[in-house]
Formats: structure tokens, C-alpha cells, sequence
């Protein structure tokens, strides 16, 4: 008799592979340091040591200016902010110190291209044309970002730089004028700034306060008398020193620091004069515990301002050092253009304000002390 059929047996399926374990950090794949390093071939895939070094130079300048745009960024958007807690303003210091301390290594950083001799740089500069330094779309960034007009800006040749980005951009693939309109979108470290300052109370009044334009024009009014008041010891004192005949000098220059007291103070806007009576304040009571960290953030974009006149200066120096005075790759007057970027002031009431500041003795009677944190 046939045996009866076999019922099929239930087959269990595989069990999965284990899941790889995670790829462990690597230090050269973290920084994408395969890529970098392979980035340094020039034109021709084949640089000599000097022209390597050159590149690398400027691509270190590159990097420096792409980490300094993203802290300016961070410190904006908070100082732009409708309200600014007390407690986030050493946060903007903070991110805007960083800027100051890169800015100084890149102002250091030009005594390295200075190893590159002239006659060495004229081995491979031709090779440049018309590239130029002139074209950083990123350093164009960072005075868009910080506030500079483009009508203060110098022109090369006639043309702007931004105009002169859009015309070399034609030819790459890359679209830094597109990058360049998107900045000039945003709100500047200047504009932000100057709405921040406007919100500063003043004799203890706040700009929501009924009465407020009353209090701040009473304040600087004081202040003004306390200049000429000042204006007047001073000339006293330098009479007596230098003698009756120095009067007719002395005299003028003491009565051009009062009218030029008034001319930035008593400015027509309303929200300049605020916000200029603002820095006042902070500067003129800077020991007050509720002043103390905004006259830090005042010092922290002074010095910002400072680092980058002496990174302009230092690099017309570099450039003078290593070319002369010869007309630039990129077809600007090289040295002669360089030197021009130096009168650039993109926060000049910072550095106005200081010729109207008064001995402490001098300063009107603080009112409302209580609101500066003054038992």
C-alpha cells in the first residue's frame, strides 16, 4: 500500500543580516579633506610652489570671510529683533568679537603672501588676467552685510564693484551678482543697529512713553549747553596757559565743536535723532549696571569698523609690496584703488559721537535712576 503523502514543511525565512555598525568619525572625512586639499590646482592643474602658495592664501582669506558672514548673520538677526532681552546682548557681543578676532588674523595672515617676492609672483600673475582680488563676491558681501552703500562705495575704472561682478560673472558658471542682490535684501548690522540704539530710555524715558520726544529733546538740549559750557572752560584754560594772543586762534576751533555738537545731535529725522541721542546716553553713562553691556556691544563694532580699515590698509600695503604700483589683474589702479577703500566708515556716528563726549563732571543729572539698575 503507497504511503500517504508527506504534508510540506513550513520553511522559516532567513534571518536578517546584522546592521552594519556605524562608520566610526573619521577626522579627514569630517572636514571633507580629500576634497578641500585636491581644490588648490589653478587654472591648469599644475601650479608651481609659488602660485600654490598664493592660492592657498587666498582660499584661507575665503574661508575666514564665509565664517565671518555667518557670525555677523547671527548677531543681526538678534540685534534686529523688535525686542532685544538684556540677557542676549553678550550674545551679539560674543559673535561679534569672533568677527574682530578673525579680522585680525586675516590682517596677520598678509605678512605670509608677503613671502612671495616680486619677481616670483611676476613668474605666474599673467595667468590671472583679468581675475582679480577685486572680485571677492564674499568680502562684497560682508560690507553689504555690515551696511555700506553701494553709491560710497570707490569706483574702479568707472564701474562699481557689483556692477563689475556682473559684468566678469557672464563668463562662470557661478552667479555671485544673484548672491550679492539677495544681500542687499536684508537688514544691514547698521540699520539694525541703529533701530536697537533708538530703543534705548533716555532720563529714564522709553520711546513708547507718552512725552518721549519732549524728554530726549530736553536731554539734548542740556547736553548742549554743557558742551559750550565745556567749549568756554577750555578756551579759559588755554588762554591762561598759551596767552592772550592765542585767543584768536583757539577760538574758531572751540566754536566749531559746538556746531558741529549741534549739527549731529539736532539732526532733523526723528528716528536718527533718537537713535543718536541713544548713543549718547550709553556713552556718556556707561557705568550704569543697564548700560554696561551695550556700551560693550558699542566697543565691539568700533573695533569691528577698526579691523576692517586696518585689513584695507594692510592689504594695499601687501599689494604695494609685492606689485608696486602697477595696475591690477583685474584692470583696477591697484594700489592707488586699495588705498581709497580706506575711507570707507560704514558706522560713522560711532566715531562722531566721541568728539562731543563731556567730563563726567560735566554730564547733565542723571534722572530716574532707578531704571538703570541704581538703588
Amino acid at each position: 500500500m503507497p504511503n500517504p503523502p508527506v504534508p510540506p514543511q513550513s520553511v522559516s525565512p532567513p534571518a536578517p543580516a546584522p546592521a552594519p555598525a556605524p562608520a566610526q568619525p573619521v577626522y579627514w572625512d569630517y572636514l571633507s579633506l580629500p576634497g578641500l586639499l585636491s581644490q588648490q590646482g589653478g587654472l591648469d592643474g599644475n601650479p608651481s610652489p609659488d602660485e600654490l602658495h598664493f592660492i592657498i592664501v587666498h582660499q584661507a582669506f575665503e574661508l575666514w570671510f564665509k565664517l565671518v558672514l555667518s557670525q555677523l548673520r547671527l548677531a543681526r538677526d538678534h540685534l534686529a529683533a523688535a525686542h532685544l532681552p538684556e540677557e542676549q546682548v553678550p550674545f551679539v557681543v560674543h559673535h561679534l568679537g569672533r568677527v574682530n578676532v578673525i579680522l585680525r588674523h586675516c590682517v596677520d595672515q598678509f605678512a605670509v603672501m608677503e613671502t612671495l617676492p616680486p619677481q616670483d609672483f611676476l613668474a605666474f600673475r599673467d595667468k590671472l588676467t583679468p581675475a582679480s582680488g577685486f572680485q571677492s563676491f564674499q568680502l562684497r558681501e560682508m560690507e553689504i552685510l555690515l551696511g555700506l552703500k553701494n553709491e560710497d562705495r570707490v569706483a574702479m575704472g568707472g564701474i562699481k564693484p557689483e556692477a563689475h561682478i556682473k559684468n566678469v560673472g557672464k563668463s562662470s558658471p557661478f552667479d555671485a551678482f544673484a548672491r550679492l542682490q539677495a544681500a542687499q535684501q536684508e537688514v544691514s548690522l547698521r540699520d539694525a543697529l541703529h533701530a536697537w540704539l533708538t530703543r534705548t530710555p533716555i532720563q529714564g524715558s522709553s520711546v513708547s512713553d507718552p512725552g518721549d520726544e519732549q524728554a530726549v529733546d530736553g536731554f539734548l538740549a542740556e547736553y548742549i549747553e554743557r558742551v559750550q559750557a565745556h567749549g568756554e572752560a577750555t578756551l579759559r584754560g588755554l588762554v591762561q596757559a598759551l596767552g592772550e594772543g592765542e585767543r584768536a586762534k583757539m577760538e574758531p576751533r572751540i566754536k566749531m565743536t559746538l556746531d558741529e555738537a549741534r549739527k549731529f545731535l539736532l539732526v532733523e529725522d526723528w528716528g536718527l535723532r533718537r537713535a543718536r541721542a541713544g548713543l549718547l546716553f550709553i556713552e556718556s553713562y556707561r557705568e550704569l549696571p543697564l548700560l554696561a553691556w551695550p556700551r560693550l556691544l558699542i566697543d565691539t563694532v568700533v573695533e569691528l569698523e577698526e579691523q576692517m580699515l586696518l585689513f584695507r590698509n594692510r592689504h594695499a600695503r601687501m599689494v604695494e609690496r609685492v606689485i608696486g604700483r602697477r595696475i591690477g589683474t583685474g584692470g583696477s589702479s591697484g594700489v592707488e584703488y586699495l588705498d581709497k577703500t580706506t575711507a570707507y566708515r560704514t558706522f560713522p556716528e560711532l566715531w562722531t559721537v566721541r568728539s562731543t563726549l563731556l567730563p563726567r563732571t560735566m554730564l547733565p543729572a542723571l534722572r530716574r535712576r532707578e531704571k538703570y539698575g541704581v538703588e
